[in-house]
């Protein structure tokens, strides 16, 4: 053997060298996941492609035989029509109306909870419960629980106390849909907030209280900046879901009074309007925001992760 052949041998990366008995027992590793992985992929990703090639056709339900490729065309209604785009305006008072909510809410609460007081295990599990109501359910909670005009609790308090008895729903259609998902989406940025809170340097808080800080300095020079990860953490998933909602617009108002947002607005252009087309088209664009805010949300967890891992 040359010295030019030992050299290359030498040079040659330690994955090429590999003996088959070792890529053998990497696919033995692997082969346990391939059946969830082709069911995944068959559950999801091959409806939205089937949705994704939906979406460049002129296709209504009642008239199949009459479908032809239009190319971008709904797409560029979804993005012209008026009613479409008062559903994405919708879409996105929706989003940040209750997701600024929640956080504000959830850090108030977060707050109250990393104190010892005596029940903070029983006020933490009642705190935890509007999260853990199935969607649906609480939205008929606060159509007719609280919302109803006749035997709603809002106007029974308001009665007991001699004031008015508005129409929640008819007066402030978009506040009542946004309440309802602030209840319930409340204690999910608790959660997030707690953890954060928990997780501080107690001696730095230690140091800084030594030093002559009160309670307000220590939140804002240490606490507020060590929360910004788990603040942008919870308002990226809050992001993700709100816009996705479509329990609380269907139960609550139905769409209307100017609630319909960008799911809502899918369902009618599939179920009502039967225009398969359409509703794909503004469907993948729903995707594509909630892809665009997810990346986001994991860049965010995985900096979370390099920085616990750090400390460690």
């Amino acid at each position: 053997m040359t010295a030019t052949t030992t050299a290359r041998l030498a040079a040659t990366p330690t994955r090429m060298m590999k003996p088959p008995s070792a890529r053998l027992r990497a696919w033995a590793t692997r082969a346990p996941l391939l059946p969830a992985l082709v069911f995944m992929i068959a559950v999801t990703q091959l409806p939205f492609v089937a949705t994704l090639v939906i979406s460049f056709f002129d296709w209504n339900a009642l008239y199949p035989k009459a479908r032809h490729f239009t190319g971008l065309d709904n797409y560029r209604q979804v993005l012209t029509d008026a009613d479409l785009r008062h559903s994405v305006w919708t879409t996105v008072l929706l989003t940040v109306g209750v997701v600024l909510a929640s956080l504000v809410l959830g850090l108030l609460l977060a707050l109250l909870l990393d104190r010892r007081f005596r029940g903070r295990g029983v006020v933490r599990t009642l705190l935890i419960a509007p999260f853990l109501v199935v969607p649906v359910a609480a939205a008929l909670l606060w159509k007719h629980v609280l919302y109803n005009p006749e035997y709603g609790l809002l106007n029974g308090l308001l009665h007991y106390v001699g004031g008015p008895q508005p129409d929640w729903i008819s007066r402030t259609p978009l506040l009542a849909v946004e309440a309802s998902l602030v209840w319930q989406w409340t204690p999910f940025m608790m959660l997030i907030l707690l953890a954060g809170l928990q997780s501080r340097d107690q001696q730095q808080i230690e140091a800084a209280r030594v030093d002559g800080a009160n309670d307000w300095q220590v939140f804002r020079h240490l606490t507020l900046p060590h929360l910004r990860r788990y603040l942008e953490l919870g308002a990226l998933l809050g992001s993700i879901y709100i816009v996705q909602n479509f329990d609380a617009v269907f139960t609550i108002t139905s769409g209307g009074l100017g609630t319909a947002n960008l799911p809502y607005t899918v369902y009618q252009s599939f179920y009502q309007a039967h225009e398969n087309g359409l509703a794909s088209a503004a469907g993948v664009l729903v995707v594509i925001g909630s892809i665009i805010i997810a990346t986001f949300a994991l860049r965010v967890v995985s900096s979370l992760f390099r920085e616990e891992v750090s400390r460690a």
